[in-house]
């Protein structure tokens, strides 16, 4: 039986995420890229070269695009405040969605976006920590009761700073850092800018994830604050549940990126149970177990992600294909539980004082 061609367009060069996403769907056997859309032309010029997409498939104006492209799918990049206006606009065209982290600015923000999409279309939030091997074999070994019933989860999350690197992970100099920071909205608080908003809802949701879909009962954080800047560039967010506490840490700043040379501390998720410990570290090719049994740690490992859980284009055409929901930190109802931790967090750094939720 010959499979669909999904169509997919992607609109929003605000996040670099959207070289990768673009990438994933022309790699993809069951995939035409119709369409890319940007109000500034010159941030699509990277993806047009390296994805070599034709020029009459390149747009400045985003109904233009949707109207003349008509995508199954579209992926959506724009920067973090204003996910709610942009779902807005492209959900009345139809296509399913693909929207990179965060979720939302805000809750309500996210209940909007739920609530703008038409009841078939589905809504995928895309948190690419999901896909790496060690995450997933983290959340194998949970499943299996490897560490009995979890009750802590811990989780450090960061990189050098978004501005050091772009498409493809494609390092950038310090001068061009350095160039680019006045005008970058993820320096701006009105853009949703800093490393809380910008990492927060990998450790919240991710950490949702490992523990069930079980919300905490109140959120206590604390920010930085850079002289010179508007917006933290580190935050530690305490959750407590009824079961435990878990610590969700956000840092640009590390000393080194995650996906070149690990830094110290690890960035990653050290998970603990009533039976033992998991420590995940992004891009590692292994988790460190430690269990009653064998309490001395132990070296487990995390083969490559087999399809279709390899990265999120592929797992949304899957599950369309198959008329089935989203499962983990993409669906939804664990997307929506890490952003009213995300919401408390912001207002207790706001205010000084513990969030319940």
């Amino acid at each position: 039986m010959k499979k669909r061609v999904w169509k997919i367009a992607g609109i929003n060069f605000d996040h670099f995420h959207m070289g990768d996403l673009l990438r994933m769907a022309v790699e993809h056997p069951q995939v035409e890229l119709v369409g890319i859309s940007d109000e500034q032309p010159a941030r699509m010029e990277e993806a047009v070269r390296k994805l070599r997409i034709p020029r009459d498939r390149v747009f400045t104006n985003e109904a233009e695009c949707l109207e003349k492209t008509r995508p199954d799918v579209v992926i959506l990049c724009p920067a973090a405040s204003s996910h709610g206006e942009w779902v807005r606009r492209v959900a009345p065209a139809g296509a399913h969605l693909i929207v990179e982290k965060p979720f939302a600015a805000s809750l309500k923000e996210a209940d909007a976006m739920i609530k703008a999409m038409p009841k078939d279309r589905t809504l995928m939030i895309n948190w690419p920590l999901q896909w790496l091997r060690s995450h997933r074999k983290a959340h194998d070994l949970v499943q299996s009761g490897v560490i009995g019933e979890v009750l802590n989860v811990w989780h450090f999350g960061g990189n050098r700073g978004p501005l050091w690197h772009g498409a493809d992970k494609h390092e950038k100099t310090a001068e061009q850092v350095a160039a680019e920071k006045p005008h970058s909205w993820f320096y701006q608080r009105k853009h949703g800018g800093g490393s809380l908003l910008d990492y927060l809802g990998y450790g919240t949701t991710l950490g949702t994830w490992y523990q069930g879909g079980r919300r905490p009962i109140d959120v206590t954080a604390v920010v930085d604050q850079p002289p010179g800047l508007e917006v933290d560039e580190h935050s530690i967010v305490v959750a407590r549940y009824a079961h435990g506490l878990s610590k969700f840490e956000t840092r640009w700043g590390t000393f080194t990126d995650p996906w070149t040379i690990p830094p110290q501390p690890s960035c990653g998720f050290v998970i603990a149970g009533t039976e033992g410990t998991i420590r995940s570290d992004d891009y590692e090719a292994f988790v460190t177990v430690q269990t009653r049994r064998r309490p001395k740690p132990a070296m487990v490992a995390a083969p490559l992600p087999k399809a279709p859980h390899r990265n999120p284009v592929e797992y949304l055409l899957h599950c369309l294909d198959r008329g089935e929901p989203l499962q983990g930190p993409v669906s939804l109802p664990i997307s929506r539980i890490g952003q009213e931790i995300v919401d408390a967090a912001v207002k207790s750094a706001a205010t000084g004082r513990t969030v319940k939720l």
